[in-house]
């Protein structure tokens, strides 16, 4: 079974992760799919290269994301034009791994971790969601904590993502992370059974 798994910034999602790999999900992390497809030798890094211009390449060869963030960064165009390169290459990398793991346990728990998955309309494409909730208040005091941040900053960066709210309506199973750590295992573990997967 194939599943998306999503939240808000400073939800907890990792946490979410790290507890269902614990128990045999196979996990195909979009941030870190994000990551290899640039690396020297990917065909998206040529893409970007061959758009962008060498200024986006370090001297070995690697992507240089501070000279990239200049060129994309308030600029919806440019934007726009760096995913359309990356999410196809990271969308293609993810269903491969997970095509793959599927083959080689067909009853087995598969997870597509992915940040934007509602803001990026992909939510159709999986059996069901996940998605890891906390309040926004909670989620405010955690990213200041987190990230040593200021109010407003937290506020901004929620504020790109779609709402917490939003997405818990839209969630086909839902683990509220605002309590303890059990409280979240528990939750984790109830999920598990009713999936059938112990």
């Amino acid at each position: 079974m194939i599943v998306g798994l999503t939240g808000g910034i400073a939800c907890g999602k990792s946490t979410v992760s790290a507890m269902l790999s614990a128990r045999g999900a196979k996990i195909v992390d979009a941030d870190q799919v994000a990551r290899e497809v640039v690396l020297p030798g990917e065909p998206a890094l040529a893409q970007i290269t061959a758009v962008f211009g060498q200024a986006v390449l370090n001297e070995d060869g690697t992507m240089n994301r501070g000279e990239l963030g200049k060129i994309v960064f308030g600029n919806r165009e440019k934007l726009d034009e760096l995913e359309g390169i990356l999410h196809p290459a990271i969308r293609a990398t993810m269903w491969s791994r997970m095509n793959a793991f599927e083959l080689e346990n067909p009853g087995g728990l598969i997870v597509a971790d992915i940040p934007l998955l509602y803001e990026t309309g992909q939510a159709s494409l999986y059996r069901g969601i996940i998605v890891v909730y906390i309040p926004r208040h909670l989620q405010m005091e955690r990213l200041m904590a987190r990230n040593s941040m200021t109010a407003e900053q937290a506020e901004q960066r929620i504020g790109l993502q779609m709402d917490i709210e939003e997405k818990r309506k839209l969630a086909d199973f839902v683990i509220d992370n605002s309590g303890s750590l059990e409280n979240t295992e528990a939750q984790i573990e109830q999920f598990w059974r009713e999936q059938g997967l112990s």
